[in-house]
């Protein structure tokens, strides 16, 4: 019930950053698809284990983590730098899962899969927010500008 709570608000997120964000939101928007999907294929692959380190969601996680720091980089906005912790938090899961192989598996599974309930509602006020600077200048620079 959780998972299917959590991929309808993201499906709003991504439709709602698709349809009217501007560049950032909609790489957002393409890079949370990819991770949602790359998560659906490892599952059909591999079954979910978190009595051990699971390097198939660290490999999603190092793809989120390393995509959305290259937008905060890139982006002319703020909130890609809030994403993109959110994206390195579940590593923090990985390393403490290397560290101490004792840990509980259900913290494991709450340390890497809390962060991604925030994604949605970033994305949403995001969007929101290009929306509302966009109506009140006429304009809303979605990249930095690269000296020439």
């Amino acid at each position: 019930m959780r998972i299917m709570l959590f991929l309808a608000l993201l499906s709003v997120a991504l439709a709602y950053a698709l349809w009217r964000g501007g560049g950032p939101e909609r790489v957002m928007a393409v890079i949370a698809a990819l991770m949602v999907a790359l998560d659906g294929l490892l599952h059909l692959a591999i079954p979910a284990k978190f009595a051990s380190l699971d390097t198939g969601h660290l490999a999603i996680d190092l793809f989120g983590a390393v995509s959305t720091t290259m937008l905060a980089l890139a982006a002319h906005r703020f909130w890609p730098m809030a994403m993109a912790v959110l994206h390195i938090l579940p590593l923090l899961a990985h390393t403490s899962r290397v560290l101490d192989f004792g840990m509980h598996p259900a913290a494991y599974l709450a340390m890497q899969v809390s962060p991604s309930w925030l994604v949605p509602p970033v994305l949403m006020g995001a969007t929101w927010y290009h929306c509302r600077r966009k109506a009140m200048t006429g304009a809303d620079p979605s990249w930095h500008r690269v000296p020439a």
